[in-house]
């Protein structure tokens, strides 16, 4: 039976979707027109006919591949182990780059056309489009007559294409299911497919002994990291091997080595290298230990509460909310005092603005549904980059991880969820956030937790009422739910459907609903009470041992902290020798500067074991101080804003200091207030944040 490329397409896609989908949206994976579609769909009915099964199609809804699931697994056996004699023009460049890639020497022209069945002319036009790929990488095509192709440039731009080549071309959940050790055995005759060629580029016996290495060493980071960072990870490392395997090692500028060797990710990376020199009987110098250590500062953190009182966290912060302040003002919707956008935005530029410094990089499989789906928003974003981040290339991927952000944030709706489910999901924070929100948007009774696919084996399913996933959940015995991350109508309604038989009745939105019940279980009721009890402690301890102080005579940045901290002492809010928390502050000031641009102002924070409960003061000198800013420049520094925390914290606690942290920089009036107000205006403005954080823990 031949089997054309977009037909063999076409079957893969409609195998792989359990709901109905459009005859547009395969038309955009597989970048031709409808029309094309709908001529190829004649094609795909009869080779569905060979099989016992059809085609569902629905006016106004899409198409759908029926029949029995036994008989829908041979025809993707048969697909699957199909040699292809003919591939799209996108796999071809697919294949031509792992192949370029994978060499150590130059391809002859005629091997690859031979290869793919093709001619050279149609070699040498794929190649023009390779270029233009690896063109983000800062690396070339060098061609030459009787010479043939190879790929320039450096080893780590090269690993840097491999390692976003495998990532972006194969499915994030077959890597996960590899690196899990539930992937199928494949049959072990030869196959052809665009996965396996990609996977020549790294051994797959490497991936599980490096995820297992990681896994040893992920507690001692200071954060979890994302699922596609994880994969990330991996896969880099296992490039990484194979490449000094074959005599390949990186350069690392000394300088920049140095500086990164006092980061506990350089720590980390010191034992995941240790580790992996024993299993493979190799050297793996320090450049490759300070490779590794960027991919772990870059990593994105899968929780999205970030802690303001973490080395460049304010100075991050102070970049979320100029996003949030442009934002609010193009589309006229006031985002500032949305704490939950600002934590997560927070959580996210941090790691993401070390990858776009270091031109790292990172791939984004949802990107043409997001700027599909929320054109406007990504527009403004678009701008909002350029303008807050001049000097930075900020790709589109990148955009589209903060439109989830901003999406997620103007879906959301204050109204209490009673029907508890687990939504799996691995594309990272901003995405599972917004299916959560877009779920309880559309469904009223639900209470929605977020967890990755590592995190199931460790999660009692027993908890929840039900489960929906964005990916198929391989080897899981449960009963669940496919959907897209982005949730379309059609997939509303399924949802509804699905949790109909869930024992719980499922309820109409109501957008009169404004006042929420108590948790009606105990041990939500206890939980609820434990949150109340620390918002209500926090908030106290910081209002009760608030004071703000003026000095006139002129005094050093060090008499003046000093002077603060004696004070706490005698309130009870410091305990022992106070200068322990003084050299705690100085230290954190010389890990960067504490100033806030363009204002009067510098927070002082730290945490120390010295610090019994939270604590916010104000001095304000006559004489102003010139101190350094958090982006480099110099301020002249009349506010010194103290803020000191114990180490062992309740989350909290971190997020009432954090919410005092966004306060200061929300707006020019705030800004203003924190500069040159009068102490019971302060009081008053801290006290209405305050107040808001305490209604909101109360009706949630």
């Amino acid at each position: 039976m031949y089997i054309s490329a977009r037909e063999r397409k076409i079957l893969e896609l409609l195998l792989a979707r359990n709901e109905e989908t459009t005859v547009k949206d395969l038309a955009n994976e597989l970048q031709v027109s409808s029309r094309t579609v709908h001529r190829d769909l004649k094609g795909v009915e009869e080779i569905l006919k060979e099989y016992d099964l059809g085609l569902n199609k629905k006016s106004g809804i899409g198409i759908q591949m029926i029949g029995d699931d036994e008989t829908k697994e041979k025809l993707k056996l048969f697909l699957f182990n199909l040699s292809h004699s003919e591939y799209t023009p996108e796999e071809r460049q697919t294949i031509i780059l792992s192949e370029l890639l994978d060499s150590t020497e130059p391809v002859k022209l005629m091997s690859l056309a031979n290869d793919l069945n093709v001619t050279i002319a149609t070699i040498s036009n794929d190649l023009n489009k390779v270029e233009e790929r690896l063109a983000a990488f800062q690396l070339h095509l060098l061609r030459k007559r009787g010479y043939g192709v190879e790929i320039t440039g450096s080893e780590s731009a090269k690993r840097k294409a491999m390692s976003k080549h495998i990532i972006e071309n194969i499915d994030e959940y077959e890597l996960i299911s590899m690196i899990k050790e539930t992937i199928q055995k494949k049959s072990s005759q030869a196959i052809d497919t665009i996965t396996d060629r990609l996977l020549g580029l790294v051994d797959k016996k490497k991936l599980l002994i490096i995820e297992r290495q990681i896994d040893q060493i992920k507690d001692d980071l200071p954060y979890s990291i994302a699922d596609s960072a994880y994969i990330g990870l991996v896969v880099h490392l296992a490039l990484a091997l194979e490449r000094i395997q074959q005599g390949e090692d990186i350069n690392f500028d000394s300088d920049y080595l140095q500086s990164l060797k006092d980061t506990k990710e350089y720590k980390v990376a010191e034992k995941i290298v240790v580790g992996l020199e024993d299993i493979f009987r190799i050297n793996i110098s320090h450049g490759e230990i300070g490779y590794i250590t960027m991919h772990l500062m870059g990593a994105k953190h899968r929780n999205d509460h970030e802690d303001l009182l973490e080395d460049t966290s304010l100075h991050v912060g102070m970049l979320a909310q100029k996003l949030i302040r442009f934002v609010s003002d193009e589309i006229e919707t006031d985002l500032t005092k949305n704490i939950s956008l600002f934590q997560g935005l927070v959580a996210h530029l941090r790691p993401a603005l070390y990858r776009l410094k270091q031109n790292m990089g990172i791939s984004n499989p949802l990107l043409t549904r997001i700027e599909q789906d929320y054109h406007d928003i990504f527009s403004v974003l678009e701008k909002g980059v350029q303008e807050i981040f001049p000097d930075l290339h900020v790709p589109k991927e990148e955009i589209g991880y903060l439109v989830m952000h901003f999406a997620s944030a103007l879906l959301n709706k204050d109204q209490h969820q009673e029907l508890k489910t687990l939504v799996v999901c691995s594309s990272g924070i901003g995405t599972s956030k917004i299916l959560s929100t877009k779920l309880q948007q559309q469904i009223a009774g639900l209470q929605t937790v977020n967890a990755s696919l590592f995190d199931l084996d460790d999660i009692d399913i027993n908890e929840f009422d039900a489960i929906i996933s964005t990916i198929p959940l391989k080897d899981f015995t449960e009963d669940y739910l496919v959907v897209s991350p982005l949730l379309s109508a059609d997939e509303v309604d399924k949802v509804k459907r699905f949790l109909l038989g869930k024992n719980k009745p499922i309820r109409k939105s109501n957008q009169q609903e404004t006042m929420a019940k108590l948790p009606g279980k105990t041990g939500d009721f206890l939980q609820h009470i434990r949150k109340m009890k620390n918002v209500s402690t926090a908030i106290y301890q910081i209002l009760n041992g608030f004071s703000f102080t003026r000095i006139e005579e002129s005094q050093s940045v060090e008499s003046i902290l000093t002077s603060s901290c004696e004070e706490l002492l005698a309130n009870g809010i410091i305990s022992g020798d106070a200068r322990e928390v003084l050299s705690d502050l100085l230290q954190r000031e010389e890990i960067g500067g504490l100033g806030i641009p363009g204002t009067s102002l510098a927070l002082y924070h730290t945490k120390s074991r010295k610090v019994l409960e939270p604590s916010f003061t104000i001095t304000r000198l006559k004489n102003p101080i010139e101190v350094k800013a958090m982006d480099g420049s110099q301020v002249d520094m009349n506010t010194v804003l103290l803020m000191l925390s114990p180490v062992e914290n309740q989350e909290e606690t971190l997020e009432i200091l954090s919410a005092i942290s966004s306060l200061i920089i929300r707006d020019e009036q705030s800004i203003k207030q924190f500069e040159s107000g009068e102490e019971q205006e302060i009081v008053n403005l801290l006290t209405t944040e305050l107040k808001s954080i305490y209604e909101q823990t109360l009706t949630h």
